[in-house]
This record gives C-alpha cells, sequence and structure tokens, in this order.
C-alpha cells in the first residue's frame, strides 16, 4: 500500500499542512494511521475524503460540508444524505423565490383598479394586519421601517402606523428579497429604486446576480456529488470506515511513507470548483 505524507495531500490543492491536520482533527478527514516513529500516514482513501471536502465547500458551505464528512467518517450514510438532500431543498426553494419575485417585478407599479387596498373603511393597514398578512411579526415590520425601507403614515390623533398599498407593496418584496438572502441595506437601495418612477434597474441587476449565485452553487453541487460519491465507492457503503478502521493495528513503518519524489500527476485546486458567494 502507497502511504502518503501531509504534504503531499495539501500539495495536490494548493493548501498548508496544517489545513490537513485540521481537517483530519475536525473529523473531515478519517483518522491517519501513525508510523512508528509517530507521523501520520495517509492513504487514497484519506486523498479521496480531502478531495470531497473541499469540493463541498462551495456548494454546501463549512457548516454542512463538515457535517457531511463527519457523518459518512463515522458510518452513517443516512445522516451525510439528508444534510445534502436539505442544502439541495434550500436550492430549490431558492429558485422558486427567485421566479416569484421575477413575477412580482412585473406588478411593482399596479394601476389604481388592481393595487391592492387596504381594508374597507380604513385608510391603510395597521402594523397588526399587515403583520398578519406577510406571516410576520409587528417586529420584523418595525425593523424593516428602523432599515429605511418602509415609511408607513402615522395617523395625526394616534400617532398610529398607516400602511399603504404601496407600503404592502414593498414589504411583500422585502419579504421574498429576505427570504433569497439579502441584506437589508441592500433591499433598501432596491425598494427606493422603485419608489422613484421607472428606478428598477436595482432590482433588476439585484435578480440577475441572484440568479447566477443559484447557477453557481448549482454547478458546484454537481461537482461535490462526484467526489462525495468516488469517496462513499472507496468506503464502501456496506462497510463504514469506523468498522473497518478498528481492525487496522499494524503500526506502519516510517519507509511505507515516503512517498515518490515527484508531486501528484493531475493536481486538483479547490479554486477550479465555482464558489458560491457567501459560504
Amino acid at each position: 500500500m502507497r502511504f502518503l505524507r501531509p504534504v503531499d495531500l495539501a500539495r495536490e490543492h494548493g493548501i498548508s499542512t496544517q489545513a490537513v491536520r485540521n481537517y483530519e482533527q475536525d473529523g473531515c478527514l478519517p483518522p491517519a494511521d501513525r508510523t512508528e516513529s509517530g507521523y501520520r500516514a495517509y492513504t487514497a482513501v484519506h486523498a479521496a475524503a480531502l478531495r470531497a471536502y473541499l469540493a463541498l465547500l462551495p456548494a454546501h458551505g463549512y457548516a454542512v460540508s463538515g457535517q457531511v464528512m463527519r457523518a459518512l467518517n463515522t458510518g452513517d450514510a443516512d445522516a451525510a444524505l439528508t444534510a445534502i438532500d436539505r442544502g439541495h431543498a434550500q436550492s430549490l426553494r431558492d429558485r422558486e423565490t427567485l421566479d416569484t419575485v421575477e413575477v412580482a417585478l412585473a406588478d411593482l407599479a399596479p394601476s389604481a383598479g388592481s393595487a391592492p387596498r387596504p381594508p374597507t373603511g380604513t385608510k391603510g393597514f395597521s402594523v397588526g394586519e399587515l403583520a398578519h398578512r406577510l406571516g410576520v411579526t409587528a417586529a420584523t415590520l418595525r425593523n424593516w421601517e428602523r432599515a429605511g425601507i418602509l415609511v408607513p403614515r402615522r395617523e395625526p390623533l394616534s400617532g398610529r402606523r398607516s400602511y399603504s398599498a404601496d407600503d404592502l407593496r414593498d414589504a411583500e418584496l422585502t419579504l421574498l428579497l429576505r427570504r433569497g438572502g439579502h441584506r437589508l441595506d441592500r433591499i433598501r437601495t432596491i425598494v427606493e429604486q422603485i419608489r422613484t418612477a421607472g428606478g428598477t434597474q436595482a432590482l433588476h441587476a439585484a435578480l440577475g446576480d441572484w440568479r447566477k449565485a443559484l447557477t453557481t452553487r448549482g454547478l458546484a453541487m454537481l461537482s461535490a456529488s462526484v467526489e462525495v460519491a468516488r469517496y462513499v465507492e472507496l468506503l464502501g457503503i456496506d462497510a463504514p470506515w469506523a468498522a473497518r478502521s478498528a481492525g487496522r493495528q499494524r503500526p506502519v513503518r516510517d519507509a511505507e511513507a515516503t512517498p515518490p519524489s515527484h508531486p501528484p500527476s493531475h493536481p486538483r485546486s479547490p479554486s477550479a470548483c465555482p464558489l458560491f458567494p457567501g459560504s
């Protein structure tokens, strides 16, 4: 069996040997055997694990990627697949949200006859009425107001907030964009543009960037699936790593841990995988 040093795994991806050791310590790589001198002796299984983990990062982020690898390394394939499934489900929800926002874009300046109207007999929506319509809390609406997104009118006598049909439009759009992960300051810019006649450029740009990010993440998920599948194949779905490694007690001789002098013939950089912003 050919054994690898931390530097061999690190060189393939352009990362530090300390990063490799940290990944093992965090459970993202299976435990390595030790030589008689105490040095780590990695194998092709560890190299595949590192490829899988680095491919998962741009697709699912650090937390989920670590969760997937730790599950696989302890033989819990179901937990790993569940975490991956959640990521795909979230991506689908994001795409559906984006489609909804794009449809809503066509209705940003509704005619007076088609615009949503406040309850009959009132001059506007109250905080409670608007919160109920959107399925959010009144505190959320006040937070959006503090961020400059909503600008409700105040009743002259009571001082209570009164939300118009335009406020409802802005609030619905804010809710959709928040679900898509946009920051409040970015949403404020979009809403301010919308309030200006013909000022939808910011929204169009945000939707375009959002779709590009979803496409990039989707492609990263495909790349990650390939590497994870290869790693699972090496582990054996019916032979978890923990069960197989329990019987390996033989110490590795230093001579066995000496890798060939040449670098890997097919280096793979994690930068080759598309990055998902904010991962």
